[in-house]
């Protein structure tokens, strides 16, 4: 068999931060090493405490959670209860996590995870604003060339933004991050809103959630009903788009997806446009290529990988 592909999930859950939790809790082909939590979705105590919640549905109450930073690098936190609900996880009755929270600080334990483990074998999976990241890029340059990959969800440019016209939620959460990750010149995989609306949890795919007829299957339908509601209602689609459950999916099956290599640049000065990906597709500028920006995806292939693997949960 395989070595399976170590990862560290940062993550601010989130309804579909959950889902994207345990369809890599299902994959045999990789390890959580931690899993560190940023405000973003809600404040922190909330992701927190999110995060451990989704570990123990699944049954892994051995994965090792940490708290990050409290707020972006730069601006105030800015949140989306009105999106996730007041808890972030609205939706299913999920108990209070038992297990505890990791004392060492999510940004240490990020450094010293990447400074003690060989080079080139851990990837990054933000699935939520930068900030994490990017301190921990300033706290110890020496783990850019370290890192294995990042691939994140996050980020628009044909489909414009989600939460200004402009710019996509993590990336305008803390825009002084991204500018940092997407100028460290590590190779980066970019899930943005022009794949991730793509794939949309139509009633049907709702529904074989549901029909796996466990804890975890029950519970990721009454997520997602909720979590919806709220995109069905701004875009007018059948379902709402199923965000970061792509960062893992496409380590799974990286043939679910297509794009292509150019430059992604991250604006941080105008409050107009703050926080949006300027992404070269075209090639029309001497830019240099730094990230794989996704712009296709297998939606059918997507969901039943979804299913496949909640199910073994």
């Amino acid at each position: 068999m395989p070595q399976s592909r170590k990862i560290i999930i940062d993550t601010d859950p989130g309804q579909d931060d959950a889902v994207a939790i345990l369809l890599a809790l299902g994959s045999s082909e990789l390890e959580i090493v931690g899993i560190t939590a940023v405000a973003g979705n809600v404040p922190l105590k909330l992701t927190q405490n999110n995060a451990r919640k989704i570990c123990e549905l699944a049954g892994r109450p051995d994965i090792k959670v940490y708290a990050g930073a409290i707020r972006p690098m730069a601006r105030e936190l800015v949140t989306a209860e009105e999106v996730h609900g007041k808890t972030g996880l609205n939706g299913p009755q999920l108990p209070e996590p038992t297990m505890p929270l990791q004392e060492q600080y999510a940004v240490d334990f990020i450094v010293e995870t990447l400074m003690r483990e060989e080079a080139g074998t851990i990837t990054l999976c933000p699935l939520g604003p930068l900030t994490n990241i990017a301190l921990a890029l300033i706290r110890e340059p020496r783990i850019a060339p370290r890192i294995k990959e990042i691939v994140l969800m996050g980020g628009g440019f044909f489909e414009g933004g989600n939460v200004t016209p402009a710019a996509e939620f993590n990336i305008y959460v803390d825009p002084q991050a991204a500018d940092l990750v997407f100028k460290s010149g590590i190779p980066i995989v970019m899930m943005p809103l022009d794949v991730t609306h793509k794939a949309l949890t139509t009633s049907k795919r709702i529904q074989a959630f549901r029909q796996l007829g466990t804890k975890v299957g029950t519970a990721t339908a009454e997520m997602l009903e909720f979590f919806e509601r709220y995109d069905e209602e701004k875009y007018g689609t059948d379902g709402g788009p199923l965000h970061d459950p792509c960062v893992i999916a496409y380590l799974i099956k990286p043939e679910l997806f297509k794009g292509r290599h150019c430059n992604v640049s991250v604006e941080t000065a105008s409050e107009l446009t703050m926080g949006m990906t300027v992404i070269d597709w075209w090639g029309v500028t001497k830019r240099e290529k730094n990230a794989t920006v996704m712009r296709d995806i297998d939606h059918d292939g997507f969901f039943a990988l979804l299913v496949e693997r909640l199910g073994r949960l």
